[in-house]
């Protein structure tokens, strides 16, 4: 599983606890993935919408701009499982070898 597998599923792990927008998917993922540009996380949040894993929706506005919102969607449920099973066998190899 390489890095964008890994943040794709940290952001369908978030949206599966609630609906989030953008910013706040980018600030939480930003501080585990560091070396990882903003750009490039909403352009998995962008691809997600697009491979219909999420969907957005524009948000009430509470005095500032409207946000956008994602929420995950039954096909990104199963896609969330996939890459969770993935990532639990590649850490059940990586525990095997001692690393």
């Amino acid at each position: 599983m390489l890095k964008k597998d890994l943040i794709k599923l940290s952001m369908l792990h978030l949206l599966t606890v609630n609906d989030r927008y953008g910013y706040e998917v980018l600030s939480v993922l930003h501080r585990i993935f560091t070396d990882t540009q903003e750009s490039a996380i909403y352009a998995l949040l962008r691809e997600l919408c697009r491979d219909k894993y999420t969907e957005s929706y524009m948000g009430e506005t509470s005095g500032g701009p409207a946000r956008k919102y994602y929420r995950i969607t039954e096909s990104g449920r199963e896609k969330y499982n996939q890459l969770a099973e993935q990532w639990r066998m590649i850490k059940k190899f990586l525990d095997e070898l001692g690393i």
